[in-house]
């Protein structure tokens, strides 16, 4: 049988204070108490075995020992990345981060930092695409100011569009110098795995590629840019549409690397090799790349980094803002890019 739960009360009447004193001391009130009296209190506590309310605290101080994190697929390692990010510089601090996924509906968002601002957390960190829905994004820009009017933070990781602190990955310029240099290796007809068409991330980085094969005098036509869900399993299945549409690429640009994972299974049911036959680059150098064969040509982003620098804007003492931390993408070429020697996807 469980034992019953010590009560505030029962504290008060054994430390000879009354209820308010207790309170002031057990829930960190800053109202001040003198050091007799918090001793008395504290001791009594800890003799009854007195488990402290959370919620009472965070009444008491306007705010919480809660970080909350928000993101949209925790098993998508680009998510996990910035969440090891985030939690390392959070607990450096003593505080304790609590995590929400989406499965990237918008009104699931808005409904997690509402209850984090219910529970008085003192900051959260909201890490995804915006869309192109701008009615999701005004409700979720609302909510955020509530949060802040009661003295939280809020950091994004993401596109600045929320009038928040972001850390910005620049995915523009990261697809565009990707772009160039497969152009470099010899490549001049392209297809692209391109995501949902209403992801800002997604657009983003099609629109850089893009440029980046105008920079080399080629062009992407629009029947070559297959759309499909921004996870493995969309860039497994987009591969059929692919083929079907009889592109003749000798590259194929996946939007992101969980994508791109996808995609080269498929290929190899296929009978198609990587790149023998088609090269293949994605986005992001999510750590699992490291167990991927051939290895994956990509635009690294410091995921981890950029979770840090997200924790560290929400938990500084700055109040300016909102300010924008703009991080820059690197290509890197692997085994899964070659000069072109196949005839490509026909």
């Amino acid at each position: 049988m469980a034992s019953r739960q010590v009560t505030l009360a029962e504290v008060a009447k054994l430390a000879g204070v009354s209820l308010a004193t207790a309170s002031r001391v057990l829930n960190g009130s800053t109202r001040q108490v003198s050091e007799e009296l918090r001793e008395r209190v504290l001791g009594t506590a800890r003799e009854l075995g007195y488990l402290p309310n959370a919620s009472a605290q965070a009444l008491a101080r306007n705010s919480s020992v809660l970080v909350g994190l928000v993101v949209h697929d925790i098993a998508d390692p680009y998510f996990s990345s910035i969440a090891a990010g985030v939690t390392r510089i959070a607990e450096h601090a003593g505080l304790v981060v609590v995590l929400g996924t989406t499965g990237r509906d918008p009104r699931r968002e808005v409904e997690l930092v509402n209850t984090l601002r219910a529970h008085r957390a003192r900051a959260v960190v909201i890490a995804g695409s915006r869309t192109t829905d701008r009615h999701a994004s005004q409700r979720l820009a609302e909510e955020i100011t509530a949060f802040t009017a009661q003295g939280g933070r809020v950091a994004c990781v993401s596109q600045a569009k929320l009038g928040a602190d972001t850390v910005v990955p620049s995915n523009r310029a990261g697809a565009r110098a990707l772009a160039r240099q497969l152009a470099a290796l010899g490549h001049r007809k392209f297809a692209v795995l391109g995501g949902p068409p209403d992801l800002l991330v997604a657009r983003d980085r099609v629109s850089g590629f893009k440029a980046g094969l105008a920079d080399a005098g080629l062009a992407l036509p629009d029947a070559n840019i297959i759309g499909s869900d921004f996870t493995r399993d969309g860039g497994y299945a987009a591969v059929a549409d692919l083929i079907a549409a009889r592109t003749g690429a000798t590259c194929v640009f996946v939007v992101n690397d969980v994508m791109a994972m996808g995609a080269m299974a498929a290929l190899r049911e296929h009978g198609l090799r990587v790149p023998q036959d088609v090269s293949v680059a994605g986005f992001d150098d999510i750590p699992t790349l490291r167990d991927l064969v051939p290895a994956l040509s990509t635009v690294r982003l410091p995921l981890e980094d950029m979770g840090e620098r997200a924790a560290r804007l929400v938990l500084d003492d700055v109040a300016d803002g909102p300010r924008t931390v703009r991080v820059a993408g690197e290509v890197v070429l692997r085994a899964s890019t070659s000069s072109p020697s196949g005839t490509g996807l026909r």
